[in-house]
C-alpha cells in the first residue's frame, strides 16, 4: 500500500500551475474572442487568437490527461484532520469537477471545430495541422446542429470553470489565512504556514 504524500510532487506542482495559468488565458482568449470576431475591425487578429487558443486548449487537454494519470499513480497528501465531511466531500467534488471540465472543454472545443461548416485547419503551435474529429460522412445540417448545440456546452463549460475557479482560489485562501493550515502551501512549496 503505498504512503500519503505530505506535500505535493514537483511534477504534480508543476502541471497544477502550468494548467492554472494556461486556463487561465484561455478563459481571458474565449470571451475576448466572442466579441472581436463580430467586429470587422478586430476579424484577422481574432482569427490569429483563435488559432493560439485552439493549439492552447489542446495543450490543456493533453497536460489535463498527464496530470489525471499522475494522480492515480501519486497519492495526494491527505487533509488536513479539522476539516468537516462537508468540506472533505466538497473538496473531493472540486477535483472531479476541476478534471471533468479540464478534459470536457477542450474536447468540446474540438467537436466545435471539427462540425465548423468553415473547415478551418487547427494549427497546433504553427507546427503542423490537428486532425479534425471525424463526422462520418454527416449532413451539413446535422453538422450545423451538433456544432451549435456542442458550442453551447463549451460555453456553460466556460462560465462553470470561472465559478469554480473563484470557489477554488476562495477555498485556498480560506485554509491559508483563516483555518491557518497547510493546504495552499503543499502546492507552493515556498510558502510557509501563516
Amino acid at each position: 500500500m503505498s504512503q500519503v504524500a505530505e506535500r505535493y510532487t514537483a511534477v504534480a506542482i508543476a502541471l497544477h500551475w502550468l494548467i492554472a495559468l494556461a486556463i487561465i488565458l484561455q478563459l481571458a482568449s474565449g470571451l475576448w474572442m466572442v466579441d472581436a470576431l463580430q467586429e470587422q475591425a478586430t476579424q484577422m487578429l481574432a482569427f490569429q487568437v483563435y488559432q493560439w487558443h485552439k493549439s492552447l486548449g489542446l495543450t490543456v487537454l493533453i497536460l489535463s490527461l498527464l496530470r489525471l494519470f499522475w494522480r492515480l499513480t501519486h497519492p495526494a497528501p491527505a487533509l488536513p484532520p479539522d476539516m468537516t465531511p462537508f468540506e472533505r466531500f466538497a473538496a473531493k467534488v472540486t477535483h472531479v469537477a476541476f478534471y471533468l471540465l479540464m478534459i470536457g472543454l477542450p474536447l468540446t472545443g474540438w467537436v466545435v471545430v471539427s462540425a465548423s461548416k468553415l473547415g478551418l485547419p487547427t494549427l497546433y503551435w504553427g507546427l503542423f495541422e490537428w486532425p479534425h474529429l471525424p463526422m462520418f460522412g454527416m449532413a451539413a445540417e446535422a453538422k450545423a446542429a451538433l456544432e451549435e448545440s456542442v458550442g453551447q456546452v463549451h460555453e456553460f463549460l466556460a462560465y462553470s470553470t470561472i465559478a469554480l475557479l473563484v470557489l477554488h482560489v476562495a477555498a485556498a485562501l480560506k485554509h491559508h489565512l483563516v483555518n491557518h493550515d497547510d493546504v495552499l502551501s503543499r502546492m507552493l512549496p515556498f510558502l510557509r504556514r501563516s
